[in-house]
Parts: C-alpha cells; sequence; structure tokens
C-alpha cells in the first residue's frame, strides 16, 4: 500500500482558486493527496493531469482517482519534461500546476529503496528506480572533490570535506555497499561533538546525495519554469519546498519573473517594454501549523509559494 500523508493539502490546494472547468497539473503525483482534492472541485469539462516517476504510486493515485468527475490523464514522467507531456496530451495551456517537491513517505519507509539511514539497505536513492545513476555509483565512483561539493552545496554540511575524504579512505578498501555502511562511514569523518547533538549525522549527507542522484534542483528549476510559461492569464503555481536551496529557487524565479520594467531609474520613459509575467500572491511563504507538525514531523521544514499568471 502507498500511503503519503500530504503536506499542507488544503493550502496548497486552495493557493491554485481552482474553476471547475480548467486544466490542473499535479507535477508531483505521489498517493494523489492534492490530486484528489483537485479533482473534488473538477467538474466533468476540467482535466487533471498528474507526473510521477514511480510506478506503485502511479498506480495507488489511478486507484484513488477513478471516481473522480473529470478526465484524468496520470503520466509517468519527470517534471522537467512537463512542456512535452502536455504537448503529447494536446494541452497548450493550464490553468494551475502544483509542486510538492522532497521524498514521499512511502519512499523514505520502504527500506529497499535506500533513502533513510534507519534501515539498512542497498545504495539506492532513485526516485525512479529506471534511471541509471544510483547513491552507490555516487559514493564508490564520484572523486573526492566532487563529492565533497555536492555535500557541501546540496546538504549544507559543514563536514563536507572530512566525510568525502572517509568516504574515499574507505572505499579503497572495499567498495560502500548499504545504507547503514555508509551512516557509519559519514558518522566517523564527523567529530565526536558535533554528532551528540541535533539531527543524525549522516541527514545532510544523505540529503545531498539523494538530490544529485535525482538531480532534482535542475529538473525543478526547468519545471518550474515550463509551469510558468504554460500557465494561462489568471493561472496559479503552488509550490511546496522542504529544503532551502529548493526554496531559493521558487523565491528567485517568482520574484525575477514579477518585476517589471529594469530600466536605469534615471530613463525618462521605459525602452525595455518589459512587463511583469507574475503576481505574487504568497508575500512570505506559508508555512504549516503548529497542529500539522505535531501530527506529521516531516512537515517541519515545508514552504509553500504562490504566483498568479499576469
Amino acid at each position: 500500500m502507498f500511503r503519503h500523508e500530504t503536506v499542507m493539502r488544503q493550502e496548497a490546494v486552495e493557493g491554485l482558486n481552482i474553476r471547475p472547468d480548467g486544466v490542473y497539473v499535479d507535477c508531483t503525483l505521489g498517493g494523489a493527496g492534492h490530486s484528489s482534492l483537485i479533482t473534488e472541485q473538477l467538474g466533468p469539462s476540467g482535466i487533471l493531469v498528474g507526473l510521477d516517476q514511480d510506478d506503485r504510486a502511479l498506480r495507488a493515485a489511478s486507484e484513488r482517482l477513478k471516481e473522480a468527475d473529470c478526465r484524468v490523464h496520470l503520466v509517468k514522467a519527470n517534471f522537467r519534461n512537463l512542456e512535452t507531456t502536455l504537448a503529447k496530451l494536446e494541452l497548450d495551456r493550464v490553468d494551475g500546476v502544483l509542486f510538492d517537491l522532497g521524498v514521499s513517505s512511502p519512499q523514505l519507509d520502504e527500506a529497499e529503496r535506500g533513502f533513510s539511514y534507519h534501515h539498512d539497505a542497498p545504495l539506492d536513492m532513485r526516485m525512479d528506480p529506471e534511471s541509471e545513476l544510483t547513491a552507490a555509483d555516487v559514493v564508490n565512483h564520484w572523486s573526492r572533490e566532487e563529492i565533497g561539493r555536492i555535500l557541501f552545496r546540496y546538504g549544507e554540511e559543514r563536514f563536507a570535506r572530512r566525510i568525502a575524504q572517509k568516504i574515499v579512505e574507505y572505499r579503497s578498501l572495499k567498495p560502500i555497499e548499504s545504507t547503514v555502511e555508509l551512516a557509519t562511514v559519514i558518522k566517523e569523518a564527523i567529530p565526536a561533538p558535533a554528532r551528540r547533538k541535533g539531527p543524525h549525522p549522516a541527514r545532510r549527507s544523505f540529503q545531498a546525495i539523494r538530490i544529485a542522484v535525482n538531480d532534482e534542483l535542475n529538473a525543478f528549476e526547468e519545471g518550474l519554469g515550463q509551469a510558468i510559461d504554460r500557465l494561462r492569464p489568471g493561472g496559479r503555481v503552488s509550490v511546496i519546498t522542504f529544503h532551502s536551496l529548493e526554496d531559493r529557487i521558487a523565491k528567485q524565479m517568482f520574484q525575477n519573473r514579477a518585476k517589471g520594467c529594469v530600466c536605469p531609474p534615471d530613463f525618462p520613459v521605459c525602452t525595455c517594454g518589459r512587463t511583469p509575467e507574475l503576481r505574487i500572491i504568497t508575500k512570505k511563504p506559508v508555512q504549516p501549523s503548529e497542529e500539522e507538525t505535531g501530527e506529521n514531523p516531516r512537515a517541519r521544514s515545508a514552504k509553500l509559494r504562490v504566483a498568479e499568471k499576469c
């Protein structure tokens, strides 16, 4: 059973300002937590498009949405291929797009997926099980410099160099094959005083390796740009992030697309002709309620941003 506790379900869907006859895209379908709420508000002429890379998620979503009144298209695809997917469905413009980033609860909880340091499993971390690059490839074949770079950039890990050096030393004796083995190597690289406080010492490194394996930041930037391009005037994009780098991408892209004239202040008239593409709905990101974080601790770091096409 694919069960995922959807974060900020109501707030994210409300942000889309659903029209009963509109076309909406859930770029991170998962178990259809957000999509089921979207379809409840769509009539027979409405359309939902759901994207996911995980076959189990697609099967679970198909079952959950089988009674929907609207038309439903579920597609196995990365959201960086949003434009291609819409073209295949002969949909030129849409009324809303939703992104709920990060790893779903089933992926974290299924030991064999290799996302978690709490379960001993092969090093995998692929969101699409058919993609080639795995976490084992990263830790056993990438250079010390490259491993250190992703740990620092994607995990904001202050001991990135020490961890990368320890990984290279360990793998020179034998390949690192399991999640627990990798977590142990990371833990040994971090000074004892730093290990005694805060979250699990491997948390940041596992996050960084997962982001690298799935090329998550580049995929999100591409997908978000395509989503904004495909919105009809008045259409909205709703984005939930769980990581500061993802949130920064959403914030900066929204701000950039919301800019009007960029002529120097001393120009008497505008010569650039630039007009805003977006209107930012959430001046500050919306965060989960205390009640939600109490029931679902994984929601703590979530931030929701919404923007509307001008």
